[in-house]
């Protein structure tokens, strides 16, 4: 299997995810900071905070539109609206006017846009590729997310407060071209039956649809697993971040001098870079194996990694775990996402992908009430409860994925039937 037997679809999504990601991370992991600048911190927190809880709302309106409408609808949709939001986000930030209220609110409805078109996209990657296609395909978007967002965060990193319009500019012109390739070059991967509602029945249709993604208690414990498992990463940037810029000793090492948060940033790049050089042959390297002996397996080291990383302060020690948590990172993300392909039915794939969106924020959750934690207890004690987290989610995992490929051998025998 390789990338030119993939659907067209698969391939545009990729570069035109690529392109977007590489300019969008110029610039968005740096708008707290603008924000803060006109706003202050405190407020900052709660625009943020509002930001979010309207992605989480609007994607699951996605999620349920795209099953009900088509996936290339919603996706045009929602790009087209992003076109709009970074064009007025181009003018209130240029020569001319400097408007940050008005930047915020398009800030949001970027937020909005993703929302809607989050589901979507998953579920035409899903519509379009093949069982088999899959964990390369998966691994293939992986890498290039990595790339991308390392490529722009470097160069966000110089550019951000000096060239600011030039930057929404370029991200306003990228967007343009990726609904040129939308409207021209995307096929509709799902054609449902449209039917005339009125607004209180999809209110209605909406709300079933996702109770009975709910009582899909398989589904649910698979994104509970994964809350688990996502939640060891971001630990990173939160709780662990935090302890090594504050117990971490100034280290000589290599020639340099390492306070605990160079170590941090060392580690991230690390991370990257690793990722970006093992996640093109990560599917090579476990094809001969068992999935799900790969994802339990690659789980496990993924969270004993994380483990010592959130509790030593020995450069060598965190330079290697790191090293090996990215190996468990890289052979897992494909083989999680592959399953989580075969779980939904067609006619409400979107559905459970909006649902399956929410593990970002749940583990985000989950980081944020270890930094609260960490105040109180002891290394080694927060230590024990991250790696817990981490080996619940493992356990969980191992204990539903046979049920999982045994589900999945039936839906197959179906649609063959």
């Amino acid at each position: 299997m390789k990338f030119r037997d993939f659907h067209r679809n698969i391939k545009i999504r990729i570069l035109e995810s690529f392109l977007s990601s590489s300019v969008g991370s110029m610039i968005f992991p740096f708008m707290a900071i603008y924000l803060s600048y006109h706003f202050g911190a405190k407020l900052t927190g709660i625009l943020l905070l509002v930001n979010v809880f309207i992605g989480i709302g609007v994607t699951f309106i996605g999620g349920y539109f795209s099953d009900q409408y088509g996936r290339k609808k919603i996706i045009l949709l929602a790009e087209i609206l992003r076109f709009v939001a970074f064009f007025i986000m181009m003018l209130s930030n240029s020569p001319w006017l400097q408007l940050p209220l008005l930047t915020f609110f398009m800030m949001t409805l970027n937020s909005v846009c993703w929302g809607l078109a989050g589901p979507a996209n998953q579920a035409m990657l899903i519509d379009v590729s093949t069982p088999d296609q899959r964990k390369l395909m998966y691994s293939i978007t992986y890498w290039a997310n990595n790339v991308s967002i390392a490529i722009g965060g470097i160069l966000g990193a110089f550019l951000f407060k000096d060239y600011l319009f030039e930057l929404f500019l370029a991200l306003t012109t990228v967007t343009g071209v990726i609904v040129f390739m939308i409207i021209f070059f995307i096929e509709e991967s799902y054609k449902p039956t449209i039917v005339k509602r009125k607004a209180t029945e999809h209110v209605t249709l909406l709300f079933k649809g996702y109770q009975s993604v709910w009582q899909d208690r398989l589904f649910v414990l698979y994104v509970l697993a994964g809350v688990c498992i996502l939640s060891m990463e971001f630990q990173l940037t939160n709780y662990t971040g935090i302890r090594l810029s504050e117990t971490m000793p100034t280290q000589s090492f290599l020639g340099l001098e390492i306070d605990g948060v160079k170590m941090m940033g060392y580690l991230r790049s690390e991370n990257t870079i690793l990722v970006a050089i093992i996640a093109l042959f990560a599917v090579k390297l476990t094809s001969n194996m068992n999935d799900r002996f790969v994802l339990v397996a690659s789980c496990l080291t993924f969270t004993i990694g994380y483990g010592f990383i959130s509790y030593s302060n020995n450069i060598l020690l965190l330079v290697i775990m790191m090293a090996v948590l990215t190996i468990g990172e890289v052979t897992r993300v494909p083989v999680e996402q592959s399953y989580i392909a075969n779980i939904p039915p067609d006619d409400a794939r979107s559905s459970y992908m909006a649902f399956n969106g929410l593990k970002f924020n749940l583990a985000m959750l989950i980081s944020a009430i270890t930094v609260f934690l960490g105040a109180y207890l002891s290394t080694l004690t927060m230590s024990i409860l991250i790696t817990m987290v981490g080996l619940t989610g493992t356990f969980i995992y191992f204990i539903i994925l046979p049920l999982l490929d045994k589900r999945s051998v039936i839906t197959t025998e179906k649609k063959l039937a």
